[in-house]
């Protein structure tokens, strides 16, 4: 069975990133923000990606946990990783976003303090997962996205609009924010494969 090799992994990595980059300089403008929100797709699409990699270590950590599979364990414990890498690195973007359309940094938004707060529990967490048997990987990701959905569900937004690609009613609009966050998606899909590689249950047989 032909394998990808991990350098070929980091030219997938590269490769998709700079289409999503390339793809959010060109995306269409909108009627109050005009051009600045660029940063607003590529920030939201961010958070998508890292969101959808923390459920995919949830969904299956939860199945891992059912059926008792140390291969699913090992799984969650590489999306887990992934997701909070992502989620670390919307911070950033977000600042930029906020410079531009805001032309200042609001860090006593309740969303932005939310953020850098998951972003600190879950690096501990992580960095406290691996060392620790594998199971645990899949009670800890399980119980972080958990808290991570209620949390979101529960803070108010203050200059934060609720999702605002999927509210526009520009077709255009949506669509690009849908391909920016499939391209980022299929990126961390990039990045948990690295992590895979470091799994021994995965490299068995």
């Amino acid at each position: 069975m032909f394998r990808f090799s991990s350098s070929s992994r980091w030219l997938w990595i590269l490769a998709l990133l700079v289409l999503t980059l390339a793809l959010a300089s060109i995306a269409p403008p909108e009627r109050t923000l005009g051009t600045n929100i660029r940063t607003v797709y590529l920030h939201g699409a961010w958070v998508w990606s890292a969101l959808l990699s923390l459920a995919a270590a949830a969904g299956l950590g939860l199945a891992a946990l059912v059926s008792r599979r140390p291969r699913w364990h090992a799984w969650s414990r590489a999306w887990g990783r992934t997701g909070v890498l992502l989620w670390i690195l919307y911070l950033p973007l977000s600042l930029w976003a906020m410079q531009t359309n805001w032309n200042g940094l609001f860090l006593a938004e309740p969303r932005w303090r939310l953020g850098m707060m998951y972003a600190v529990v879950g690096l501990l967490l992580q960095l406290g997962l691996s060392l620790l048997p594998v199971v645990w990987a899949s009670v800890g990701n399980l119980a972080y996205f958990l808290a991570l959905v209620w949390s979101l569900t529960h803070t108010p937004q203050v200059m934060h609009p609720p999702a605002p690609a999927f509210h526009a009613g520009a077709v255009l609009i949506r669509l690009t924010f849908l391909v920016l966050t499939i391209l980022l998606t299929l990126m961390a899909w990039q990045i948990t494969l690295l992590w895979v590689k470091k799994e021994p249950q995965l490299q068995e047989g």
